[in-house]
This record gives structure tokens, sequence and C-alpha cells, in this order.
């Protein structure tokens, strides 16, 4: 589907169709009920183990910035939040108007919560 490219964290991967776990083995999952393009672009990973993608995503600052590359073209973004949510808290999920870009991926140790990560187009 594409590839995300995350300096600040030394991130690059590809991005495949689905969040169930054949698909995550294979790369950074796309949730299927959002845009790849325009509007809310919402995205997850581990954050452990062999595809430990995510695995730094909390140690994003503010206005770092986030590359998505999909066959549409290549849009960057900065990070505008990194926050704590609960497990059942699927809000970024929601679309928007905006380009945007949410990342999400569990919280170490901590089951009940991921980290959720927001940008928007730069």
């Amino acid at each position: 589907m594409g590839s995300l490219h995350i300096p600040a964290i030394g991130l690059t991967a590809k991005i495949v169709q689905g969040t169930d776990s054949a698909a995550l083995a294979k790369g950074v999952g796309h949730f299927t009920d959002t845009s790849i393009w325009n509007g809310n672009v919402c995205l997850a990973t581990y954050n452990r183990g062999t595809n430990s993608y995510f695995g730094k995503i909390y140690t994003l600052n503010i206005g770092d910035s986030i590359t998505l590359t999909t066959k549409e073209g290549t849009r960057t973004y900065s990070v505008t939040s990194v926050e704590k949510v609960s497990e059942t808290d699927n809000s970024g999920t929601a679309s928007t108007s905006d380009n945007q870009i949410t990342l999400y991926t569990c919280v170490r140790n901590e089951r009940e919560y991921r980290w959720c990560v927001k940008g928007i187009e730069s």
C-alpha cells in the first residue's frame, strides 16, 4: 500500500492492509475503515518483537516529521500530540476533513493502554 518514514526514530517500513496479526507480521497495518490518503490515515503495529516498528513512537516530539508515501504521492505530517489512551478509545480513527495521520501501538507492560501519535499535514 505504501511506506512510512519517521526520521526521528529511524523508522522506514512498508504499510500493509489490515491490523490483524497476519498483517502486522508483514509491516505497519492500515485500519481498513480509514483512508490511506485523504483525511485521517490510521496505522498500527507492534512495539516489540520482530516487527517492533512503533517501539519508540512514544519518544516523538511535537513537530517531528512523519512521511507517508502511497501510489497517490508523498505527504509529510508534523507530530501534534503523543498521548497514552485507553485500549478502548478509538476516537483517533474518526474521519477528518483535513489531512492527518494517527499511529497506534501498545504500551509496554500496560495492556489497558495504547500510545496514540497524531500528526497534521505540514
